[in-house]
């Protein structure tokens, strides 16, 4: 098994790898460091969320940047906020040992003028929503010329939030930029649409796992159960879980307002996050979350999208998703870097035929497991 260094990653790296405790490459790691370290080129990589994406693109991007050139070199676009400021923070703890490499995170939910007041501080990467990237774009507060890298991570995602539009003026922007590396769990048409007008055709294709989509670190369970039980099923499952943090997936805002309120009333420690939360309510409920106050986040889909929370030991599907790659996105908030985590769907009889196509698209094992005991 290859380490980092026989990857080509340079050792002031190494050293900050090893203080974060990532000494083992992951497989999407093992296979596209060495792609992008050696010439410039094109990338589509197929990986499930929580493999080390940002390190497999990371490592590579910082050995490309040029420190001592106060231009934005790169550029990575993301689907939240939440993920653009884990990217940020992630790249700066990778530079702790090298020459400094300055990285700006510019999001939605945040005023302009403060993330443009902050880009006129030296500058090398630039991570950033679609729409704020546009809007920035657009009030000349950010120059792309020098730009050499772009990176789509977790494409899909930002496809689904309705960034399609804001993806293909970004992308003709960059036409000729040396370097474009996309990144996505699943290749939807609308994915296969953009790598084919914007990618080259001579571009690396990366899989992780052959066919495999989900991440196999994650062990796939239904309790099949009558609606009126859930609530006393996903209680049962809590208490087992101890002092676990789980994540709960509902389909509407309204659903995980009523789950979470049912949580709380229970005296448990439990939050709801939603469509209708303005930016700052979102900011405290996932800070309490990630520090631990909060045991139990009830999400929907696209709320929850680009959290990432180290150690979350579960997720739970209250309801299941609209289609199998909101199933992925779900699951991969557990079983983070080489972890292992549970994914639970409470499941009523309908719901059986939909767990049988999952296992046939998405290439997994479901195991029936009975009802613990209530308590």
């Amino acid at each position: 098994m290859k380490n980092f260094e026989a990857l080509g990653i340079n050792k002031k790296y190494i050293q900050a790898l090893d203080e974060l405790g990532i000494k083992t490459p992951t497989e999407i790691q093992n296979k596209v460091i060495p792609l992008l370290l050696q010439e410039d080129c094109d990338m589509v990589g197929q990986a499930q969320t929580g493999t080390g994406k940002t390190a497999a693109y990371g490592l590579p991007l910082l050995e490309k940047m040029d420190s001592n050139i106060n231009d934005i070199q790169a550029l990575i676009l993301c689907p939240t906020r939440e993920l653009g400021q884990q990217v940020a923070k992630q790249l700066f703890r990778f530079t702790k040992h090298s020459d400094q490499i300055f990285t700006e995170a510019v999001y939605g939910g945040e005023k302009i003028e403060k993330q443009i007041a902050a880009l006129t501080r030296p500058t090398h990467i630039v991570v950033a929503t679609p729409g704020r990237l546009i809007d920035l774009v657009k009030r000349k507060a950010i120059d792309l010329r020098n730009v050499h890298t772009i990176i789509l991570d977790e494409a899909d995602e930002m496809l689904s939030m309705g960034f399609k539009a804001e993806l293909d003026e970004i992308l003709t922007f960059l036409h000729s930029c040396k370097n474009k590396w996309l990144f996505s769990a699943t290749m939807p048409d609308g994915i296969q649409s953009i790598v084919k007008k914007h990618i080259r055709p001579d571009a690396h294709q990366v899989k992780t796992s052959g066919k495999t989509i989900v991440n196999n670190q994650i062990k796939h369970a239904y309790i099949l159960c009558e609606e009126d039980d859930k609530l006393a099923i996903l209680l049962s499952l809590i208490f087992e879980e101890h002092k676990n943090q789980g994540l709960i997936f509902c389909r509407t805002k309204k659903a995980a307002q009523v789950v979470a309120k049912q949580l709380i009333s229970k005296n448990i420690s439990a939050d709801s996050l939603h469509g209708d939360l303005l930016q700052k309510e979102r900011d405290k409920v996932m800070r309490a979350f990630k520090n631990g106050k909060t045991q139990i986040l009830v999400s929907t889909d696209l709320a929850a999208r680009g959290i990432d929370i180290d150690g979350l030991a579960y997720v739970a599907h209250y309801q299941l998703p609209e289609s199998d790659e909101y199933y992925t996105h779900r699951s991969g908030r557990t079983a983070r870097a080489g972890k292992e985590g549970l994914s639970l769907v409470l499941a009523t009889a309908k719901d059986v035929k939909t767990i049988r196509d999952y296992e046939r698209t998405l290439r997994i094992s479901f195991k029936q497991i009975r009802e613990s005991k209530k308590k």
